[in-house]
């Protein structure tokens, strides 16, 4: 152990636990940064699993990452948008390592963990803040949640065999109505994840933003839009559009986590986070492959396996 680091340290480690693959990564993490001196804690629901001798086991509350100065989060990005709701509250960064599939929040993969301990254990990362969006649900005025989300929040159709009728609107003012099977709305971080899929542009996380993205919508007018961060945006739930006699609900997801169930007549509204999710970045590696801090270009380019052959350098890019 280190004696020269300070004993106050420490991490909170977020681990999917459903795999053997991150287990075993986030056993070498926690070896390690208990190598330097550094407290591991783990939460409750993944403790006999991990079945490493950890500093302190919490129970899984909005307090978990208080005290600590990352929470290291071990999966994919479901994992990490588990994480951030002990993170948020907290005001500490993640930072991820890749076990997913695509895993656009993780700044790093399994083959990059010594590297990406190592940086942790220097402090040398910087924290990027990412934006999030505040949501609340009411019906006829009476509060049915008020809830948060990283990626998106989706208002889409409660039954399977029916389209949901709603309108849409823009800072008071409605925009359209259509039958569909939901709308999106997502942060500049979700737009590579279910707006993606449901049709909407991706967005650099650099940029301030919200994101309205249709879902199957039955109309002339039913792409995706990009408004001001400042923007407020709505929805209300009128009924189903395959019949006038009868009124269907839908339901309220938040990052894919938080549900809840919307009546007709049920609004649903969206504005910027007031607290962001805080994502740590490391140093890029040197190397002939830029896995760790590379910029959003390069992880596109790699996560969707984009072509890029032909490519003859920077040109007159300045930058």
């Amino acid at each position: 152990m280190n004696a020269g680091r300070p004993a106050s340290r420490a991490v909170l480690l977020v681990v999917h636990t459903g795999r053997q693959a991150a287990l075993k990564v986030a056993r070498q993490a926690a070896d390690r940064l208990a190598d330097d001196g550094i407290a591991v804690r783990v939460l409750e629901s993944e403790a006999a699993e991990l079945a490493i001798d950890a500093q302190a086991v919490l129970p899984v509350s909005p307090a978990a990452a208080a005290g600590t100065e990352i929470v290291l989060v071990v999966g994919g990005d479901g994992t990490l948008l588990r994480a951030a709701e002990l993170a948020r509250p907290a005001g500490v960064p993640m930072l991820g390592v890749n076990l997913g599939r695509v895993g656009f929040l993780a700044e790093a993969e399994p083959e990059d963990l010594p590297a990406a301990v190592e940086h942790l254990v220097d402090r040398n990362y910087l924290v990027q803040e990412r934006m999030t969006i505040d949501v609340t649900a009411r019906l006829n005025g009476d509060q049915l949640s008020s809830t948060w989300a990283l990626n998106e929040a989706t208002v889409e159709k409660a039954a399977r065999e029916r389209m949901v009728d709603l309108v849409t609107e823009v800072d008071g003012r409605p925009l359209s109505r259509w039958g569909c099977d939901g709308v999106v709305f997502a942060t500049p971080t979700g737009s590579t994840a279910y707006a993606f899929s449901a049709g909407g542009p991706v967005v650099w996380p650099e940029v301030e933003a919200l994101l309205l993205v249709p879902i199957s919508a039955h109309a002339l007018f039913g792409g995706p839009m990009v408004v001001s961060p400042r923007s407020v945006l709505a929805a209300e739930v009128i009924g189903t559009a395959s019949s006038q006699s009868e009124t269907a609900g839908a339901v309220l997801w938040c990052d894919g986590r938080r549900k809840v169930d919307l009546p007709p007549g049920s609004r649903v509204a969206v504005r910027r986070g007031a607290s962001p999710v805080l994502l740590a970045r490391l140093p890029v590696l040197a190397g002939p492959e830029v896995r760790i801090g590379a910029p959003f270009t390069d992880r596109l380019v790699a996560k969707f396996g984009l072509p890029v052959a032909g490519w003859r350098g920077q040109g007159d890019y300045d930058g």
